[in-house]
């Protein structure tokens, strides 16, 4: 099958889009399947969290998402300040408008967590029972799968898949219908997704995705002091933006890496503090692809000529990458740890830049795979749970691999010893090896080796 991209990059807020996105989507769909006439009888729901949905909880703001999405709240449409003002609302009330009608007793306390319960289809998950004098009147068991994907048990199917004659489920597939049809990967992709939409709404769809990832870099780097959650981590995109104006007012070519790291380093910081970000494919990885595509249409003689169209064709070709990792492997850090996030984000980035640098579908393959090959068994190892160290540093690292990778693979003429699909089967059994407390429960690496007084990324 194919993902649309818009599945893949969709808008949200943070700082997680498995642990936060996809919990209040998750609370949101289970209010959705009462009638107004049910919803009256219910007076309490029960809610618990298992695995790593438990174990990071606190850090990754997940109890607000919950009480959120119970409100009928979602994290497309809320703002930050709305969250807030709702969440902070029912703590001190002591009551949530369940479905934004129905006024019930609930606590952030009543939220249960238990981390060293893992349910078999994945380790996100997350139980609510809705109640009405103590009888049970529905129970639903939710699996948050990376991405801010969501899938109720029982469910096979997360999403409507695009169906076409140009759909692909490998990355050998994509290759071959590229070449019988004549295309570049954009424009399959583009073929794609006109099953659902005209190539305008896809296009205006796409520079609005473009837009958001803009006003996230901007929000951030108007900011200043440290970011939320203890750990004491300073801003740092608004110092570096006003020291880089001033180094180099005319964007000239050898401060580029400095402002890819500015451009991801100011995303991801917005992304830690709760503000409005791209799901690409995942908040955690949310600073690469933004990073590269800043570079992608700065830097480059395709970038200058047609931003607009530069923009569509990087977030195509990525999204068509992306759509890979998603049905073959895993973009969820609980499931195979940061190589699903960072390590596919990178790929995506790679092989979309590799396009706009004049590569053939045979080069962009190669990009991406050289992106991933290098990114394999990276661990998600958050300190105290919070999505900033060492994932800020680590997005900005990363696009500067993609950046290579695209390098490199134009150096090339395509024709390599390691495919994409070898690469992403290798990423997934990696991540079922993988030690659980290496996949985003901060039992591992970083977060129990690092002092939590530890002032700075």
């Amino acid at each position: 099958m194919t993902i649309s991209v818009f599945d893949l990059f969709s808008v949200g807020i943070g700082p997680s889009s498995s642990h936060t996105v996809g919990p209040m989507r998750a609370a949101a769909r289970f209010v959705e399947v009462f009638t107004d006439s049910q919803l009256a009888e219910i007076d309490a729901v029960q809610v618990q969290l298992f695995g790593s949905l438990a174990a990071t909880a606190l850090g990754h703001g997940t109890l607000p998402a919950v009480m959120a999405g119970l409100e009928g709240l979602r994290p497309e449409t809320v703002s930050p300040e709305q969250l807030e003002l709702r969440v902070e609302a029912i703590r001190g009330e002591g009551h949530l408008l369940l479905g934004g009608r129905v006024r019930i007793p609930f606590a952030e306390a009543d939220i249960v967590r238990s981390p060293r319960t893992v349910l078999e289809q994945h380790s996100n998950a997350m139980r609510f029972t809705a109640l009405a004098d103590g009888a049970v009147v529905d129970e639903r068991t939710y699996f948050s799968i990376g991405g801010g994907f969501i899938l109720e048990q029982g469910d096979s199917q997360i999403i409507n898949t695009v169906t076409s004659e140009y759909d692909f489920h490998s990355a050998e597939h994509l290759l071959e219908l590229t070449q019988q049809h004549g295309v570049s990967i954009s424009d399959l992709m583009m073929l794609s997704e006109n099953a659902r939409h005209t190539p305008t709404e896809v296009r205006d769809r796409l520079l609005h995705i473009r837009d958001v990832m803009v006003e996230c870099r901007e929000r951030s780097i108007l900011r200043t002091g440290n970011l939320p959650g203890g750990l004491n981590v300073r801003r740092r995109a608004g110092e570096w933006h006003r020291q880089l104006t001033i180094d180099d007012p005319d964007k000239v070519d050898r401060f580029a890496e400095d402002w890819v790291n500015l451009v991801a380093l100011a995303v991801n910081e917005e992304n830690a503090s709760g503000g409005r970000v791209v799901t690409a494919p995942t908040n955690g990885a949310a600073g690469i692809i933004p990073a590269v595509l800043y570079f992608a249409t700065r830097y480059t003689d395709a970038g200058h000529a047609d931003p607009d169209g530069t923009a569509v064709r990087f977030l195509l070709v990525a999204g068509a990458i992306g759509s890979l990792y998603k049905e073959m492997a895993s973009i969820s850090g609980a499931e195979v740890g940061c190589q699903g996030e960072v390590g596919s984000a990178a790929s995506m980035a790679a092989g979309a830049l590799a396009e706009i640098l004049g590569g053939t579908p045979q080069q962009v393959e190669n990009a991406a795979e050289i992106a991933m090959e290098h990114l394999l068994g990276l661990t998600c190892d958050p300190i105290s749970g919070l999505v900033q160290i060492p994932c800020i540093e680590r997005n900005a690292i990363s696009a500067g691999t993609a950046i290579n990778a695209a390098r490199m693979a134009l150096r090339g003429d395509g024709i390599h010893r390691v495919s994409l699909d070898e690469v992403i089967a290798t990423m997934r059994a990696t991540g079922a090896d993988m030690h659980t407390k290496y996949k985003e429960t901060a039992m591992g690496g970083l977060a129990i080796n690092v002092s939590v007084a530890t002032p700075e990324c």
